[in-house]
């Protein structure tokens, strides 16, 4: 089994250098079905010469994403990512600056919601290209691969060791969170890619307890929110066994779930022990998240407080596939601890005074409602398509038959990270259900029920600057590197369509460089610039 699984990974290799269209997708199928067969040390010898092919040097783009979301799916069965990890994490970068390109032109031209990503089409380039011109192919690219790039870095972001990365390289981990901001609105995926880049910018905290005075340094990983911080930090210090606050010990059901483990359906609901508070006494909301607790000198200082009334809430991990931890790195001594009680806050009331003028509002209590059970997240792959399956660019000059297909209708999925109302909610009644992961998209096949998005999907469209064959390729493309892209396809069923009339090359003003990654030669002269397997 393991040699024919070399076998086939060889072959996703060469199909991927040579974009041949016929070998690929068979070829990423077989590589799928074998890597669950074999020894975790097989696959992470295949993520490791992946690696090389996710730089943008030896493939084209949309095969670049596609080999990305494999990347994923070795992780997803327990393959540690190495540096294909943090390679997807770069890769998401470059491309992540083209597609709010895209974004930004495509508002300055019109407005409206922009394509999906899976569903762009030859008008979308020519519509950016009045306000990009020779760089719309390229944020063109950037936006028809976006969600494959986002899919995968939401995976290797899920390890601890990637987001470790992000911690030792602030500049990538900003850089990934203003894309991920920008992109959130549009592509549900952004959400949880943000979550888990906000869940790396804190690992540790001086936790006091205001009862006994004591004071903690804890180091933590994993950690969605609050409720899971809350939950840990009891199980790490209540207890004779642990350092030995007062009050009664969590159910161990309950930490499991916070942990790596399932729920368990006879402990859903956990109770509280304290009102988590910041050092200047403002009140640290359980659907908050460990980054946004105030710090003093750079330390997040968190104090535990008496609760004003009993609170509860859902166990389980807001990122099932997350595992979370938290452990007592030291206790300090007495001394240094009553230097940091002078930094902090004087406790207020457990239930202030209604006629006080300044003190922290009480939340509404809410009734408490069962969430629904969440989907269970299924490991798998892309099948093999059909030929009739195939989908197939549309010829050059011929109108098109419908406009773009818009983005789904549903609205935005809620920013996982916003510190809105629901620890308000929860505080008097539970937490709701971890957040889902995003929907299935419309052209995923029915045995495709991963959380990557299915790699067959619809080919762009020829373009409007098919009119440029025989101009100077150098002249017209962006002075910024590029990831490479596949030449016209020799297989192209369609071989008429290169001699239909082009469409009317769209004027433009815009001269200045974008910062774009530059397309290859011959890229701008293709009928079929994206892959004719797409």
């Amino acid at each position: 089994m393991v040699d024919e699984f070399r076998a086939a990974f060889q072959e996703l290799i060469d199909a991927s250098v040579a974009t041949d269209p016929q070998q690929f997708p068979p070829a990423v199928h077989k590589v799928y079905l074998l890597a669950s067969q074999i020894p975790t040390s097989e696959r992470e010898l295949a993520l490791e010469a992946l690696t090389p092919l996710l730089t943008g040097d030896h493939a084209a783009p949309g095969i670049i994403a596609d080999l990305s979301v494999v990347a994923g799916a070795l992780v997803e069965m327990g393959t540690e990512p190495g540096p294909a990890g943090t390679e997807i994490l770069h890769r998401l970068r470059t491309m992540g600056k083209g597609a709010i390109v895209f974004l930004r032109a495509w508002e300055r031209t019109g407005g409206g919601p922009p394509p999906d990503p899976d569903a762009v089409t030859a008008d979308a380039e020519a519509r950016v290209a009045t306000e990009l011109g020779p760089d719309a192919p390229a944020a063109t690219m950037c936006w028809w691969t976006i969600r494959r790039h986002g899919l995968a870095a939401r995976t290797m972001l899920a390890e601890s060791s990637v987001r470790a990365h992000t911690r030792r390289d602030p500049a990538l981990h900003a850089e990934l969170v203003a894309i991920a901001n920008q992109l959130s609105d549009q592509l549900t995926e952004f959400g949880e890619v943000r979550a888990l880049l906000s869940m790396a910018e804190a690992a540790s905290a001086l936790v006091m307890d205001r009862a006994s005075g004591r004071a903690f340094r804890v180091l933590f990983d994993g950690i969605g929110d609050n409720f899971q911080l809350h939950t840990l930090l009891a199980d790490a210090l209540i207890g004779p066994h642990r350092q030995g606050l007062p009050g009664d010990a969590p159910d161990p059901r309950w930490t499991t779930s916070f942990r790596d483990g399932p729920v368990d359906p006879a402990a859903q609901t956990v109770w509280g022990w304290w009102n988590l508070v910041a050092h200047d006494g403002s009140w640290v909301w359980n659907e908050g998240v460990p980054a946004d607790i105030p710090t003093i000198d750079g330390e997040h200082v968190l104090v535990l407080d008496e609760q004003p009334y009993p609170r509860s809430w859902n166990a389980g991990r807001r990122h099932p596939h997350v595992r979370g931890w938290l452990e007592v790195d030291s206790e300090l001594d007495p001394d240094e601890a009553a230097l940091w009680w002078k930094r902090v806050a004087p406790a207020e009331p457990a239930i202030p005074d209604p006629d006080a003028q300044d003190h922290t509002p009480l939340p509404e209590p809410v009734v408490l409602n069962t969430p629904a059970s969440e989907a269970q997240r299924v490991r798998g792959f892309v099948p093999q398509l059909d030929d009739e399956d195939t989908p197939h660019p549309a010829p050059v000059g011929d109108p098109p038959e419908e406009t773009a297909p818009e983005p789904p209708g549903a609205a935005p999925a809620q920013d996982p990270t916003s510190n809105t109302s629901r620890d308000r909610a929860d505080d008097a009644q539970g937490r709701g259900s971890a957040t889902p992961d995003p929907a299935d998209h419309a052209h995923h096949t029915p045995a495709m029920t991963t959380r990557f998005a299915a790699v067959q999907t619809p080919e762009p469209e020829a373009t409007a600057r098919d009119e440029r064959e025989g101009h100077d390729q150098d002249a017209a493309q962006p002075a910024a590197p590029a990831p490479a892209h596949p030449p016209q396809d020799a297989a192209d069923p369609e071989p008429e369509r290169g001699s239909a009339r082009p469409a009317p090359r769209p004027a433009h003003t815009t001269t200045t460089p974008t910062g774009l990654p530059q397309l290859p030669r011959g890229v701008s002269q293709s009928s079929g610039w994206g892959p004719a397997w797409r």
